[in-house]
């Protein structure tokens, strides 16, 4: 790498080793699914069992699919094709299957299907559960229904609800007769949901009336209305009476929730038995320019991989009660939903904001409903951890066994206090990092190699991932982009009716490797992993490069800073400058007058004069995701006066006029 670029390793710059704070015990090791997976194929150590994962994909893949009780009508006859080259690998040749056979059909007459599969929450505290049974029941009906009313295997079906039990009925029942799942954020308005039900040609959207927002009703079906006056192919909207909203006024494409189940209740609904290609989900991922991406996933990948994270990162079983903090508009809402089921697991969904009625939420849930694997955002724990209402230690997490992070980079305060008040010292907190055009994780930790703050024990098994300089030449001990150099089950197979723009973003930059576009680093002492941020986040000043996370990881450190933000923009001189944007806390206005320089002066310290920043901006927020991913991209371009830009991600877009209003007032 050359010599600008091979600066940026953590440890030169500002990123101490921490100590290890987490080793598992031999009990925890021992009972892990992970162990388990080893014995059963006399493999002494994990790093062993990765090497194998990644040397002999076939073997792995294999052993994955019939350890995790992976269901196939008809077996297959190849684990992977590549003969059209790695980009466009395909797998389970010649098998039968279907997602919904492994996560319901399976467990008829079983003692699971008396289980509880799903437990809901609402922001109200109102609770509602579904057993297996019960939940396999509903999606039978909607099924038929569906089929009623003419959906057939391909068609594409959109999914707009907030995160209550008839989303999972949908995700299902769209899984079971072959149609095609599109899954929409709760909170896009009619644009974006247009955007993306005309890019797919949808003939049907699902949706609820309305939800619970901090004690506010959102009307849901007057965004699904105005979005589906602009979508022709749109045959028919079926709504879900969630928030008791009275109806608008009807047309003939609309349809009750309650009448398509029951004219589906009729008769049984045979599930379809697919190809393992066959496609399951398109789910869009959209930056801030350009339009929306289609991600297209299939029966025989999601599932799969989504599956064999949460066994093997996360130690998932039919004993846990899994609740991860998301929305089914984002990857880790149907991860949640494919994933608990075929685990036998109990999942737990929760419809509303982590901070209502109280900042405390999020811990009476877990205790309420012995939760034992929690996911969440980094930043979503910096904005909790701040509160003055009860924390963690005032609630019984004992339940817990395993915490998860994912959405945002650490810093290593808020990831101690994740770790020391909500693990309580003891359980792993494990980082979890990927893509929703990977169906999941590249890097995560694992319950049997030892933790340090904001690390990552290794590649997820079966990802030969690497850190590569600017040549493509894997590099240690320095930053370099992370990449992928085969395939898994859970890579997209492409962009819907776009597969020159996968391959541009993807596969373009060297033959036969996925380029991630994040900035990777390895640390050769003792093998971990570290993330610093996306690479078109990066920022080189002067000649010398850094990630965002690096300087947010000092500003963050300071008492008065929640949260912060940094990008890069053009300088004539410097070829980029350094602005910083970050939300103050604790003190009061006229307090913080010196607060910038005196955090410009911190990073110039610690990283190094050259890169201290030049603004410092106090903003009232940063533009961010539902799930608290802050949305860099955004707040460089908005700084930059680009005034187009794509604000349909954004959860909070009044936020990008502040950072507006700091350009202009830096110009006059």
């Amino acid at each position: 790498m050359t010599s600008d670029a091979a600066i940026a390793g953590p440890q030169e710059r500002g990123f101490e080793r921490a100590d290890v704070v987490w080793r598992p015990s031999a009990q925890v090791a021992g009972s892990s699914r992970l162990s388990a997976l080893m014995r059963a194929h006399g493999i002494e150590t994990f790093q062993e069992l990765h090497q194998r994962s990644v040397s002999d994909p076939d073997w792995f893949w294999d052993a994955a699919v019939k350890d995790l009780g992976v269901d196939f009508y008809q077996p297959y006859e190849r684990v992977q094709n590549t003969s059209r080259g790695l980009a466009w690998t395909t797998w389970w040749e010649g098998a039968k299957l279907n997602v919904v056979h492994s996560c319901l059909d399976r467990y008829a007459g079983t003692p699971t299907d008396l289980k509880t599969a799903l437990i809901w929450e609402g922001e109200s505290g109102e609770v509602r559960t579904r057993t297996y049974a019960e939940l396999r029941q509903s999606v039978d009906d909607l099924a038929a229904g569906m089929r009623v009313l003419g959906v057939a295997v391909g068609d594409r079906v959109g999914v707009f609800m907030p995160m209550i039990p008839e989303v999972a009925v949908a995700v299902l029942a769209c899984a079971k007769i072959g149609a095609v799942l599109v899954p929409v954020f709760s909170g896009y308005g009619a644009d974006a949901l247009a955007a993306r039900l005309r890019d797919c040609g949808a003939s049907m959207l699902i949706c609820a009336d309305g939800f619970s927002r901090r004690g506010s009703t959102v009307n849901m079906k007057a965004v699904a209305d105005a979005a589906a006056d602009e979508c022709p192919a749109l045959a028919a909207v079926v709504t879900v009476p969630h928030a008791g909203l009275a109806p608008g006024p009807q047309s003939d494409r609309d349809h009750q929730w309650s009448q398509v189940l029951a004219s589906g209740h009729a008769a049984p609904t045979v599930t379809e038995q697919l190809d393992p290609e066959a496609t399951l989900m398109i789910i869009y991922t959209s930056g801030t320019t350009g339009p929306p991406k289609g991600a297209v996933h299939t029966h025989g990948g999601f599932p799969v991989k989504g599956l064999s994270d949460m066994a093997y990162a996360f130690d998932v079983g039919a004993s846990d009660t899994v609740f991860w903090f998301t929305d089914i508009g984002w990857m880790m809402g149907a991860w949640l939903i494919y994933g608990s089921l075929m685990a036998g697991s109990t999942m737990v969904m929760y419809e509303g904001t982590p901070d209502t009625p109280t900042p405390d939420r999020l811990w009476q849930l877990i205790e309420a409903h012995k939760v034992t694997v929690f996911g969440v955002s980094p930043t979503l724990i910096r904005s909790l951890m701040t509160t003055n209402a009860a924390g963690p230690a005032a609630y019984d997490l004992s339940s817990l066994r395993v915490v998860g992070a994912t959405g945002e980079l650490w810093d290593t305060q808020s990831w101690m206090w994740c770790f020391d008040e909500v693990c309580g010292g003891q359980i792993p907190l494990i980082n979890y990092a990927g893509g929703t055009e990977l169906s999941g994780g590249i890097l995560c930790g694992n319950v049997l190699t030892p933790l340090r703050p904001k690390s990552f024990s290794a590649p997820m098994l079966g990802m030969a991932a690497d850190v590569v300089d600017e040549d493509g030449v894997p590099v240690r001990n320095a930053l370099g982009e992370l990449v992928v150099r085969s395939a898994t089950p859970g890579m997209t197979r492409g962009f819907w009716h776009d597969d020159e723009r996968y391959l541009d973003t993807y596969w373009s930059r060297w033959p036969d490797v996925w380029v991630h576009g994040d900035w990777g680093y390895i640390d050769d002492t003792d093998g971990l992993w570290y993330l610093l941020g996306r690479s078109d986040d990066t920022i080189k000043v002067a000649g010398k490069r850094l990630g965002p996370a690096e300087v947010e990881t000092v500003l963050n450190s300071h008492p008065n800073v929640l949260i912060s933000a940094a990008v890069g923009v053009s300088d004539p001189v410097k070829g980029e400058k350094l602005i910083c944007f970050v939300v103050a806390r604790g003190a009061q206005p006229q307090d913080l007058s010196l607060l910038p320089a005196e955090l410009a002066d911190m990073v110039g310290s610690a990283l190094g004069r050259p890169l201290r920043p030049a603004e410092v901006f106090l903003v009232p927020d940063l533009p961010r995701t539902r799930n608290s991913k802050i949305v860099r991209k955004a707040i460089r371009l908005a700084y930059g006066g680009v005034s187009n830009l794509d604000q349909s991600a954004i959860e909070n877009p009044d936020s990008l006029q502040a950072i507006r209003e700091c350009a202009r007032g830096r110009a006059s």
